[in-house]
């Protein structure tokens, strides 16, 4: 049974939602996010990189980066930038990129589900991330970003879903990469009641993306239960904020490689091994790039020119779903044997890059620092969630979703 419950939303007032709402703190560095801010004193950046209203010379790990968080969301909510919504209330989040739409419910989510395994991970967390996130949220008192949680199947939901979304909605813009962004209240109570109750039907819900943002939210609720050991269960801190998402709406996008070299071979004696130990390789004919056209396919860019390689069947059909993942395909029979890169996570030879930058952004890194590209198969949402549900991890750099969720919208205060 899953514990999901409508919030006393903290949001934006309509006229001033778009300048709002911002990208994930983790998505750009302290200097991009001070040029993104220019001129927009409303930017939630001030809060989730509260650095950027400081000097260059302070850690942005300093406590005054996080008081200074503090200072800046109480600022917004005394200025009425922000209002508190009065009545507890469940939101709907609808994003639409390049004529793709994705909504979800907008809620708070059980830290006990997440910590007795019903909210179910893929990824390991960093400490020092969680750390950095733990004191953002436990000196601001509120949860500025959502985590991205995605459910099986719920014909219950996905029809309420489609119901609230036909009203009128309560934020509507498009947002500086192109992404719409439309947001709704649900309707009444009894909506509401119908939402926990489909919710409660679930065996499970799913991490899509940001788990460290859930981790460090835990782990403040999990501080605040031993600083109040009467606590009910009911507190705010024991919920956390996500935006549930149906599975089959949902889109990853590929998470591609790029090397700094092959080994100490050259480029004719690295793809013969290649076609000895890994799969067949053929010299890809058409326009542009290679893009891989199915799972146990990749694309690369060595010596100036792609190639498609198809895995051998020999080497796809392992026992866990984990090591019949592309990716640990890749590492397991390429990264590590051959090239010697054992922890990609932290080997200086391998970096990664989102297919939000595109292919071309490959031949651009191997023109310039690199010297091969590969080019991934996206992993399904199928795959994410049969090694979640194994309790396995997926390898690193497994998933990039698009498009983000913005911060800044709907704040959980706790």
């Amino acid at each position: 049974m899953i514990t999901v419950k409508p919030f006393n939303a903290l949001r934006p007032t309509a006229d001033l939602a778009d300048k709002c709402a911002a990208l994930p703190y983790d998505v750009m560095s302290s200097d991009e996010a001070r040029e993104m801010v220019k001129g927009n004193p409303y930017s939630f950046l001030h809060i989730d990189k509260a650095e950027i209203d400081l000097d260059k010379s302070i850690d942005i790990y300093d406590e005054r980066v996080y008081a200074k968080a503090s200072e800046n969301l109480k600022k917004l909510e005394n200025d009425g930038v922000y209002i508190n919504d009065n009545d507890k209330k469940f939101y709907f989040y609808r994003q639409i990129m390049d004529g793709r739409a994705q909504t979800g419910i907008v809620g708070c989510a059980s830290i006990d589900d997440y910590i007795e395994n019903r909210i179910k991970k893929h990824e390991f967390t960093r400490a020092d991330k969680e750390i950095d996130r733990i004191k953002h949220v436990d000196i601001c008192s509120a949860h500025t970003g959502p985590i991205f949680l995605a459910y099986k199947d719920s014909a219950t939901l996905d029809e309420i879903i489609k119901q609230e979304t036909a009203k009128a909605p309560i934020y509507d813009f498009v947002s500086e990469d192109g992404v719409r962004h439309t947001v709704w209240r649900a309707s009444d109570k009894s909506v509401d009641d119908k939402i926990s109750e489909a919710f409660s039907a679930l065996d499970a819900l799913y991490i899509a993306d940001g788990h460290h943002r859930a981790a460090s939210a835990v782990k403040v609720g999990i501080k605040r239960r031993e600083e109040n050991p009467s606590y009910t269960g009911n507190e705010e801190f024991n919920f956390f904020l996500s935006v549930i998402f149906p599975a089959n709406t949902l889109k990853i996008m590929d998470y591609n490689r790029l090397l700094k070299d092959l080994n100490g071979m050259s480029v004719e004696e690295f793809l013969k091994v290649v076609e000895e130990k890994i799969g067949t390789v053929e010299e890809y004919k058409g326009d542009g790039p290679c893009r891989p056209a199915q799972r146990h396919s990749v694309g690369m860019f060595v010596g100036g020119k792609w190639y498609l390689v198809k895995f051998y069947d020999s080497i796809c059909n392992a026992d866990t779903p984990v090591e019949r993942l592309d990716c640990a395909i890749l590492q397991n029979n390429l990264l590590s044997p051959i090239l010697g890169i054992k922890d990609p996570r932290s080997d200086k030879r391998i970096d990664f890059a989102g297919g939000i930058r595109g292919l071309d952004y490959l031949e651009k890194r191997c023109n310039e620092d690199m010297q091969m590209a590969i080019a991934m198969y996206p992993t399904s949402l199928d795959e994410l969630m049969s090694v979640a549900d194994s309790g396995a991890v997926m390898p690193p750099k497994s998933t990039w979703f698009e498009p983000k969720l913005r911060s800044g919208i709907l704040i959980h205060k706790i």
